[in-house]
């Protein structure tokens, strides 16, 4: 298991500022949507150049364009970049195409996806990574996590390769029983 801490607020400076407290404790360090939106890639950029050892994900949910969009991410340093799982499979193999050109890893977002177990299959066959579901911050909102959709993903491909985002709090998971 690895431990990813999703920065989605905050300009690049408060990114800097908290991956100068955890640098050294956390596997992967997301570089959230709201702040690619807000800085774009040099928010990405910053981070990697500041902390070249740490794995920097950026959540960018590219949905379209997919080998530019990636090239973009990939050149500001980013590890890991995410795809949406909604988009169509040639966004999602040029994502990985790219990704993998370059050495780094896709991660496949499955918000919204209703087949989960046969979706992630097939983004595995296509080539992902890794396979996230993810619940959505306006959906965390009615209280629904992710739980269920884990217990899911996990029955359908290999653990490792299984990611839980969106509504994981201490109040909200306890791991043991969320894989139980």
């Amino acid at each position: 298991m690895r431990l990813q801490i999703a920065m989605d607020d905050g300009d690049t400076g408060h990114l800097l500022d908290v991956a100068e407290k955890i640098h050294d404790v956390i596997d992967i360090f997301e570089v959230g949507t709201p702040v690619i939106m807000l800085e774009g890639c040099h928010a990405i950029k910053a981070v990697k150049d500041a902390y070249p050892h740490m794995c920097v994900l950026a959540d960018s949910k590219i949905m379209d364009g997919g080998a530019l969009e990636c090239l973009y991410l990939c050149k500001a340093g980013a590890d890991i970049v995410t795809v949406l799982a909604v988009s169509d499979n040639a966004t999602i193999i040029e994502v990985i195409e790219t990704a993998h050109a370059y050495g780094r890893k896709v991660m496949v977002d499955l918000m919204n996806v209703a087949d989960i177990p046969g979706r992630s299959r097939e983004l595995i066959e296509l080539g992902a990574d890794y396979v996230a579901v993810h619940t959505a911050f306006d959906v965390q909102k009615l209280g629904r996590t992710p739980l269920g959709d884990l217990r899911e993903l996990v029955s359908a491909i290999d653990p490792s390769r299984a990611v839980v985002a969106g509504g994981v709090k201490q109040e909200t998971i306890d791991m043991e029983e969320a894989l139980d």
